[in-house]
């Protein structure tokens, strides 16, 4: 066996990678925690899309209101 320890090795560039690699890996963590909830949110809101009934799917746009009608007269 090896007398040398890799993880708490005395030589400084070696303590700084090894701390490098471990923040990168717990972001990787706390990103994938923050992905998989907001892929979870969504998911649930179109599940709920599916439990409404199809007569709410059909109204018409509720921007009609605001929308410009723009006519051009050829002549």
């Amino acid at each position: 066996m090896s007398d040398n320890d890799y993880f708490h090795e005395k030589n400084p560039t070696i303590t700084l990678r090894v701390w490098v690699l471990g923040q990168m890996v717990w972001g990787a963590f706390i990103s994938s925690i923050i992905v998989t909830g907001i892929v979870g949110t969504m998911v649930a809101i179109w599940a709920l899309g599916l439990l409404l009934p199809e007569e709410s799917k059909q109204m018409p746009s509720p921007y009609g209101s605001i929308e410009i009608v723009q006519t051009i007269s050829v002549g």
